[in-house]
């Protein structure tokens, strides 16, 4: 019984080597995925990707009670998750400079005769073309700049999963590797009595 449970042992230990070794594989193709595919979209931070620039940016747009990022990215290419998050957080700032400040759910969905935005379909102008009532441009663009957002927060969020995945799979690499060593020492045979026992007339005995 003894030694099921120490060749117990070294196949548990095994196993966790091999999903250590898996996990860090997995981990490292994923954050490879993300770049790679982040850099294919050849993405660049514009000039005014930095804290002082969005401030004063801010401040001409007149926006209020707006987070500012403290990160920057101008003139940066976009090939990382981290410069995902900080590119999406200045894509936010654009379009609410572009909105005069008002998000997705409080801009109407149709412009009337004027031009100004109202949720009436019956007072909104007709598209000469199309026959239909004509959008408001602005929720069309808040549309289009948080789906892009959330693309970017995303890499930055897959690559993160994958951090963690590297350094799971770290830990059960040398967890698996400990459990080994222990393993194997339990495997020596055990020393016989008679070996424990000194004979008579030995140093160990004498005096």
């Amino acid at each position: 019984m003894r030694n099921v449970l120490r060749y117990a042992g070294i196949g548990a230990s095994v196993i966790l080597i091999i999903f250590g070794i898996a996990s860090i594989a997995i981990g490292a193709n994923g954050r490879s995925t993300v770049r790679s595919e982040l850099n294919a979209e050849q993405i660049t931070g514009t000039p005014d990707m930095t804290p002082s620039a969005i401030k004063a940016e801010a401040q001409a747009a007149g926006l209020k009670n707006v987070n500012l990022p403290s990160c920057s990215v101008a003139g940066q290419p976009i090939d990382n998750g981290a410069d995902a998050r900080c590119f999406a957080k200045y894509l936010r700032i654009h379009a609410l400079e572009a909105t005069g400040g008002q998000v997705y759910a409080q801009m109407g969905r149709y412009l009337d005769a004027s031009g100004k935005p109202t949720d009436d379909a019956k007072a909104a102008a007709i598209d000469p073309k199309s026959k239909q009532p004509v959008a408001n441009g602005k929720r069309d663009l808040w549309v289009t700049a948080t789906a892009l957002s959330t693309a970017l927060n995303t890499s930055y969020f897959a690559e993160n999963v994958a951090l963690f995945s590297i350094v799971m799979g770290i830990a059960l690499l040398l967890t698996g590797i400990g459990f080994l060593v222990v393993s194997f020492s339990l495997l020596r045979p055990a020393p016989k009595r008679e070996d424990l026992v000194a004979p008579a007339g030995s140093p160990a005995l004498a005096g």
